[in-house]
């Protein structure tokens, strides 16, 4: 165990995508983190990583001691079937809340998705959403965060529509529109929730770029593509198409296949723009990244890493 005067945050998914962006910026805002890992890391200052996962307890029990609050991010954003989004990101989140309130850590940081705003639509947002109604009832001094479509440098999702703009034709959806959030934005937010205050006790926020009405598909994937410096055609989808696409996808990359049976449908729902009711108070957090900037430092970072 580190001895350290510095606050202590548990994190989990710490080495994912939006994980890692949280990790950087709590350890600017001056917190030591301990962090769940399946893999050994790099040692890194202020930073104690734990081996294990959301389904190990001892793990789990490692993580949290002596910590003052909790971010999860960890969750499983596709799998095969709902089994694997049950076991991920409601028995995963299950444990973890079992695990600090034994332990007398109440504050508690949540990282869900918009999705769970409509549990029916795919097995995705009904696991989260459950996740949430876990939390809820728990006693625990809880803050959710639903975060619209996340994007920003080491994002292996929004990539596919990066690397489809390089190949001149951007697959979306025929309708709707989608509110967006710039990775770095939304894990200032995270940590900002952190200390807890009487305006983001027991409360459940929609953060977004500050765009009002979101962006329509076509929108985006235009934007997309002037970060790319194409001008690519965009292919708008109906659900039929997308499920068609899901099957093909599913037959060349199997598990590892990015458009699912489920993501189609969900993709498919024409509102996933963020509530004002739900928004942070702006005496806390205001989004700082400007999309299309955001999209090609994005495309940038891409390509210096050869993703592209």
């Amino acid at each position: 165990m580190i001895e350290t005067d510095q606050p202590t945050i548990a994190l989990t998914g710490a080495t994912g995508f939006v994980g890692q962006a949280v990790l950087d910026a709590a350890l600017a805002a001056g917190y030591m983190v301990q962090a769940l890992a399946r893999r050994d890391q790099p040692a890194r200052e202020n930073v104690r990583w734990v081996s294990g996962d959301l389904a190990d307890t001892v793990a789990l029990s490692e993580l949290t001691r002596g910590a003052e609050a909790t971010i999860h991010v960890a969750g499983v954003v596709n799998a095969p079937d709902t089994a694997g989004f049950e076991a991920g990101n409601v028995t995963g989140t299950l444990n973890l809340i079992e695990t600090v309130v034994a332990k007398g850590i109440p504050r508690f940081v949540h990282v869900s998705s918009l999705s769970a705003r409509e549990p029916a639509l795919s097995a995705y947002g009904a696991s989260k959403a459950r996740a949430e109604k876990l939390l809820m009832a728990s006693p625990l001094d809880w803050t959710i965060v639903r975060p619209p479509a996340i994007y920003g440098p080491r994002d292996k999702e929004m990539f596919e529509l990066f690397r489809a703009a390089r190949w001149g034709v951007i697959p979306t959806p025929n309708e709707g529109r989608a509110s967006m959030i710039h990775v770095d934005d939304l894990a200032r937010l995270l940590v900002a929730l952190v200390p807890g205050r009487e305006d983001v006790s027991g409360r459940l926020f929609e953060p977004d770029d500050g765009k009002p009405e979101g962006w329509g598909h076509y929108e985006m994937a235009r934007a997309i593509g002037w970060a790319m410096g194409r001008r690519p055609k965009v292919l708008g989808l109906s659900r039929k198409a997308l499920e068609r696409s899901a099957k093909v996808d599913r037959f060349f990359r199997g598990t590892k296949a990015k458009m699912t049976m489920d993501r189609a449908a969900y993709f498919s729902h024409p509102d996933w723009v963020v509530s004002p009711k739900a928004a942070v108070p702006s005496s806390l957090w205001t989004p700082q990244i400007e999309t299309r900037e955001g999209l090609k430092a994005t495309a940038q970072w891409y390509r210096e890493n050869k993703w592209l």
